[in-house]
Parts: C-alpha cells; sequence; structure tokens
C-alpha cells in the first residue's frame, strides 16, 4: 500500500445491529499517520462504527476498504475497548497480556518465537511499560492496565488502530503518557481512530474529526469541524461553551 493510500476508506457507509441500531452515511478517509477523532452523545453509534470496522457489526449498505482491501482485513486492525475483558486477579503477567496480540499471527499449533517475544518488548517499550513486564496485569493501577491492553493490541502488528473511549477514568499521569503514545505511533504510519468524549484529545492528538448522532453529521480537519454550531448540533442542542479556544461538551444526560 503506498503512503497516499488510505487506511480506512469508507462510501456512504452503515453498519447496523439485526435488532435495528446503527450509524449510517458513513463517507471517511483516514490515512497512514493519521488520526481521526470520533465524537458524539452516548448512543450515536460510535462504538457500533468501530465494531464495523472490525467486523463485529454488520455492513448493510456503502463500501468499506482497509488497506485497499474490500474484505480479509483480519489482523491488520488493533483495537483497545472501553473496558477489559480480563479478571484483575488471574495469575497473569503483563507480558503474557501482551503477548496474546500475537495469537492471531500465530495460529493455534506454533509457540511464540524469537520475533514474537522482540514485538511484545517493544509494544511496552512504546507504552512506557517495559519496566512493569514481569508484573502480575492485576496488581497494576488501572491506567497501567489500560496502556498494557494497548501494548496487546500493538504486538499485533496493526496498520490501523482503533480506541474506544481510551482516557475514561484515567488519571494525569497514564492521560499523559497515552497521547505521548498515540503521537509515536502517528509518527510510524500507524492510522488511528478514536472515540471518545473529550473534545481537548480531539485538538491534542487528532488531525480530523467525525461528527455522528446515528448519522454523520460532519467531517473534516479539527478546527474546521468543531465549531460551536457542528458540536451543538451533535449534542441535540445542548449548551456547549468555549473556554481558551477549546470547546466545552458538560455533562448532562445521554453524554
Amino acid at each position: 500500500m503506498s503512503a497516499t493510500t488510505p487506511v480506512l476508506r469508507l462510501r456512504d457507509a452503515a453498519f447496523r445491529y439485526p435488532g435495528g441500531a446503527g450509524v449510517s452515511d458513513l463517507s471517511v478517509d483516514v490515512a497512514p499517520g493519521e488520526a481521526l477523532a470520533v465524537i458524539g452523545p452516548n448512543g450515536a453509534g460510535k462504538s457500533t462504527l468501530l465494531r464495523g470496522i472490525l467486523g463485529l457489526v454488520p455492513l448493510v449498505a456503502g463500501d468499506m476498504q482497509v488497506d485497499g482491501r474490500t474484505n480479509d482485513a483480519d489482523g491488520m486492525i488493533g483495537f483497545l475497548p472501553q473496558s477489559a475483558e480480563l479478571d484483575p486477579d488471574f495469575p497473569i503477567s503483563l507480558a503474557q497480556v501482551v503477548m496474546q496480540g500475537r495469537y492471531r499471527r500465530l495460529g493455534l499449533f506454533r509457540w511464540p518465537g524469537r520475533r514474537d517475544r522482540q514485538l511484545v518488548r517493544e509494544a511496552l517499550e512504546t507504552v512506557g511499560l517495559a519496566d512493569r513486564a514481569d508484573r502480575r496485569f492485576g496488581e497494576l493501577s488501572g491506567g497501567q492496565r489500560q496502556r498494557g491492553l494497548l501494548a496487546r493490541a500493538l504486538a499485533s502488528e496493526p496498520s490501523l488502530l482503533l480506541l474506544d473511549e481510551p482516557f475514561n477514568g484515567l488519571d494525569q499521569a497514564n492521560r499523559e503518557a497515552l497521547v505521548d503514545t498515540l503521537r509515536t505511533l502517528k509518527a510510524r504510519g500507524v492510522a488511528v481512530i478514536v472515540s471518545t468524549h473529550d473534545l481537548e484529545l480531539a485538538r491534542e492528538v487528532c488531525d480530523t474529526v467525525l461528527l455522528v448522532n446515528g448519522t454523520q453529521l460532519s467531517c473534516g480537519p479539527v478546527d474546521d469541524v468543531l465549531t460551536l454550531s457542528n458540536v451543538q448540533e451533535c449534542f441535540d442542542g445542548v449548551e456547549v461553551e468555549i473556554d481558551e479556544h477549546t470547546l466545552v461538551v458538560p455533562d448532562h444526560e445521554g453524554h
């Protein structure tokens, strides 16, 4: 794939659960080294979009390409979900958790080799946790576990990284570490999509913004899309204020 070919391309795409909930009319390109913020209220379809890209929610209209392919994007996408499925009390080390990111590449019958162990070390270095590789996963702080799960996603060598509300509950130190990690990944050419309510994050890390509320409302460069009128429309008319050139969406029911 050339540097100018989008890692992700959506054209008039719609993803919908069998029960009917979904998101539609999506037309987006995400290039190598570019970060896209997906912003909208709860229930707007942000997580549905990410799971649709992963193939977990059906594409019911339009077209999607990942790395130029209309199917078989398996192994090209890393995913950091909102909440971990790992039991913190389970006796497993951080390095073993990160090695799980290699399983899809390994298949059923191959043991991790030297390259797999190297990629696990590099992923831990990228998220700043190399010195905690042998610590039990459950002994880490919540923010460190979040960064460890990001390292697991990176160990799969994705060209596209999806993050679903990655900053929820993080203290300032872990937030800054995660921001630094995303900047590093962009510099390496990884495409990033972040579902978030955090407008400050969108300005810090992302190049483009997609506003959704059941359908695509606006998409483009951060400064063009994150306007007062656009965000108010996206959040169903909730009062939005501007604080030192940063849009602030106050907490409200359904946000």
